[in-house]
């Protein structure tokens, strides 16, 4: 399936709502990314058109957004562009164009941010760290057919 991924950079317009669902933990917030340009008769950026977009998170991002963003904060936001549209009456009653969110950050041009790794449940990724780590630097031992078939050829 053919997806529109966007990178949308701009400011956190509303405050995240967060929501613990059935599915896992879920949050919302609206951005608002403003184009600037520079206006050369007054030699000054001035502020363009703002778009709105209303960003969902799931799952483990939900709960890091939800602790890590408030609004004015400027973040960088890619994930799934959804554009929904409403007919009432035959005439177009609203258009909302939505971000399923993949990853979220601080906009680090604009500000710093200090990075806290979560800290994972018990149990979890306890399958991770039963096999030890393969050792990347030598080459893998040969085994005896593929030597038979490099000796063949």
């Amino acid at each position: 399936m053919n997806e529109t991924m966007i990178c949308a950079v701009g400011n956190v317009a509303t405050q995240p709502v967060y929501r613990e669902l059935a599915t896992g933990a879920s949050v919302r917030f609206r951005l608002a990314a403003t184009a600037r340009y520079l206006d050369r008769e007054k030699n000054e950026w001035t502020d363009g058109h703002t778009n709105f977009f209303t960003v969902w998170a799931n799952r483990q991002l939900a709960t890091n957004v939800s602790g890590s963003v408030n609004v004015g904060d400027p973040v960088v936001v890619q994930g799934r562009l959804k554009v929904r549209s409403e007919v009432r009456e035959g005439q177009p009653s609203w258009t909302s164009a939505d971000i399923d969110a993949v990853a979220i950050g601080h906009d680090l041009a604009r500000g710093t941010s200090a990075f806290r790794r979560t800290q994972r449940a018990e149990g979890a990724g306890a399958g991770a760290s039963a096999q030890p780590e393969p050792a990347w630097e030598t080459p893998p031992a040969e085994s005896e057919d593929q030597r038979e078939a490099v000796a063949v050829t």
